[in-house]
């Protein structure tokens, strides 16, 4: 073997390594990169659902919140006595003279009072049987004249009208976390549903306390109705809290020919009503009544937002005002939400409603949270969202 090809061989061998280096650097940088792109892919809609921004709506001033008065109740139906059947008629005694009545007028203003009551007694039942009925004149005339009216109610205030989009079905696992106004804390879950066809929904939210092998519910309110126009329109919802008996709400929508109670709001412990008003909701349905207003427009939310809400034994307006945007720590991690609140009204309700919606999530409502006038605190945070159906 010659010196030329020595070097010859050996240079090939160093041309095969450093191609074999060169092709396994190549080889690494690929799949590298590729890892980054897919990492990349699988995070960014996570991040861009999450993290969406909207621009907050120019702040216009609303008119002064109108009151929705009570109708008046209806009297009950009572029972009317038999009639008594009236005596056999009697020939009139003849009348006394008029000279006897004045020797009787002196003689009966002198006696005692008892015995003075008595003889005016006597005179009286002398009169009506002989035929003188001085009080039937006052008794026609009180039959003669109608019974007084119903009072009728002040003019309901008109309803303020929204463009809604709903937002689709879904299910949401809350944490439950409340603060008592002695400063006591505990916790719990709640598990908030949404579902609608289009024509008709069902909510629900039941929320209690996880023990070591069950469950205990503290508050379970169902609400089902229809959907029209004004977005929701709940024709019954139901609340079942802890030790007390179940209670419901009714929207008494339809009865078109004379049904007394249509367009009213009747509750199931109360004998009060109150006018329904286009778009009214229930407990259950705020929430996903403010998402469809969001998701329609979020330019309305510029404006004081009012809608009637049915519960217990009342319907007045509650008045939503946007506080602004707020990032929330939930175990689906940072959300971007919009910020509404109900303030307290006196003489009204005494507590405080907050929700949070999160445009990126559909306008789902995320966290709500009520704070009582004695200043206990429950809110509820969304820990998971299962999506049943797609929409737009």
């Amino acid at each position: 073997m010659t010196i030329a090809s020595f070097f010859y061989q050996r240079r090939r061998l160093l041309v095969f390594c450093a191609a074999t280096l060169a092709l396994h650097g190549l080889a690494i940088d690929w799949a590298a990169r590729n890892m980054a792109a897919s990492s990349t892919r699988e995070a960014q809609p996570a991040v861009m659902t999450a993290q969406l921004r909207v621009a907050l709506p120019k702040r216009v001033e609303s008119a002064p919140l109108a009151e929705v008065q009570p109708l008046a109740e209806r009297p009950k139906a009572q029972n009317k006595p038999n009639p008594v059947p009236k005596p056999p008629s009697r020939p009139p005694p003849p009348p006394l003279s008029t000279a006897a009545s004045r020797a009787i007028t002196p003689v009966a203003s002198d006696l005692p009072a008892p015995a003075q009551a008595s003889v005016e007694a006597l005179l009286a039942e002398t009169a009506a049987v002989a035929g003188v009925e001085q009080a039937a004149p006052a008794a026609a005339a009180a039959d003669a004249v109608p019974p007084a009216a119903t009072p009728v109610p002040e003019q309901a205030p008109a309803a303020r009208r929204y463009k809604v989009q709903l937002p689709p079905s879904a299910t949401f696992d809350m944490d439950v976390a409340r603060v008592d106004a002695d400063g006591t804390r505990w916790s719990g879950a709640a598990t908030m549903t949404w579902h609608t066809d289009g024509s008709r929904y069902r909510a629900s939210v039941e929320a209690g306390i996880s023990l070591l092998v069950t469950r205990l519910n503290l508050l379970v309110l169902r609400s089902e109705g229809a959907i029209d126009d004004n977005g929701i329109a709940p024709d019954k919802v139901t609340e079942k809290r802890a030790r007390r008996a179940e209670t419901a709400t009714h929207f008494n929508r339809g009865g078109e020919g004379g049904n007394e109670v249509a367009k009213t709001i009747t509750f199931s412990t109360s004998g009060r009503s109150f006018p329904l008003l286009p778009g009214a909701q229930d407990k259950a349905t705020v929430p996903f009544q403010l998402a469809a207003i969001g998701r329609a427009d979020v330019n309305q939310f510029g404006a004081d937002i009012d809608i009637q809400v049915g519960e217990d034994k009342d319907a007045g307006i509650y008045r939503f005002q946007l506080v602004g945007e707020d990032e929330l720590d939930t175990r689906m991690g940072k959300l971007i939400t919009w910020h509404l609140t109900r303030p307290p009204k006196p003489g009204s309700y005494s507590s405080r409603l907050d929700i949070w919606l999160a445009p990126g999530l559909q306008w789902y409502p995320v966290q709500i949270r009520n704070t009582e006038a004695s200043g206990a605190l429950t809110t509820q945070t969304v820990a998971h969202i299962k999506q049943t159906e797609t929409g737009q």
